[in-house]
């Protein structure tokens, strides 16, 4: 596997030294950028309180569900599209979005709190008309579905947790403004930060062209901002889970065996006193992705997990 992601590195690396390094950070989201996109794309805008969000939905006029699709830290909404087509077959009303400062979705300048990107979500559900649904979150997105919980729990039919970082101890920054050499430095890890996307997974040889999609995300104008603000706004989120507790809310959980970016056994114990009602599940051949990696057992768990919340 090493070697695998040395080649990988070394690809990446010789073309970000072989082209201009004026692509990093040069496209603005702007009318044309949004014009573009909806060209290639088979989602659409909707302008929210705090600026254009990009989604794509399946199955508007659905009687079987609806389900909202989160992801994570800085993967916009295609790391869920494994997902998505196979709630679209399922016959499910089915969304999933770009976070701001993420994809194809706008990059306010904004301190990225999980309450701006959460805020986001509920906006979105009443621009579509989805008066509840179940929220799935993906890593980082866990932490939005359970902050979407403190917001407003009467959206919520059920909260679906996917390798989630939400249960895991944050020291809270008294100083979370991103300082333009903040960004510059960031900026400057670009050229090996895509080939750092497969150690997500178990067996990233899998997944040979996965830097590549992400290379694109590095042109856009605000990206490495909002990932610094995001990793300095991070709390612990404890209260608002025994809140999600008390709620009664269905909770189920997944975990790829092999995460080695979410470390279950780090927070396992405090996991259980929390939630002491939710349901956990664990993907065997999968890392932190487990969705992607070993799909048959991970929809397995998903599909009859979703059957049963949308039943009570």
């Amino acid at each position: 596997m090493k070697l695998f992601l040395n080649t990988i590195l070394f690809s990446l690396v010789f073309c970000a030294c072989t082209s201009s390094t004026q692509f990093y950070e040069s496209v603005e989201k702007n009318q044309d950028f949004r014009d573009a996109v909806l060209k290639e794309n088979n989602g659409d805008y909707v302008l929210l309180s705090k600026g254009y969000t990009y989604y794509e939905e399946a199955n508007r006029e659905s009687t079987k569900g609806n389900i909202i699709l989160v992801h994570g830290f800085s993967v916009p909404s295609y790391i869920w599209e494994v997902t998505f087509n196979t709630l679209k077959e399922k016959g499910y009303r089915v969304v999933m979005m770009d976070l701001f400062g993420r994809g194809n979705s706008d990059n306010p300048d904004l301190p990225q709190t999980d309450a701006l990107r959460a805020q986001q979500v509920l906006d979105l559900m009443d621009a579509l008309g989805i008066e509840k649904a179940v929220l799935v979150g993906l890593s980082n997105g866990g932490r939005i579905i359970s902050k979407m919980a403190a917001l407003d729990a009467s959206k919520i039919e059920a909260l679906f947790y996917v390798s989630s970082s939400s249960f895991v101890d944050y020291e809270t920054q008294i100083d979370t403004a991103v300082s333009p050499e903040e960004i510059s430095s960031f900026i400057e890890t670009y050229p090996t930060r895509s080939v750092g996307q497969l150690e997500d997974f178990y067996a990233p040889e899998q997944f040979p062209e996965w830097p590549q999609k992400y290379e694109k995300l590095l042109s856009h104008r605000g990206f490495a901002k909002a990932l610094l603000s995001t990793q300095k706004n991070l709390t612990t989120m404890d209260k608002i889970h025994q809140t999600i507790d008390s709620l009664e809310l269905p909770v189920y959980v997944f975990w790829g065996v092999h995460d080695k970016v979410v470390v279950y056994a780090d927070f396992d114990k405090k996991l259980k006193q929390l939630l002491p009602n939710m349901k956990e599940y664990f993907i065997e051949e999968a890392g932190h992705l487990p969705h992607m990696e070993n799909k048959k057992v991970f929809e397995d768990y998903f599909l009859s997990s979703l059957q049963e919340a949308i039943a009570e």
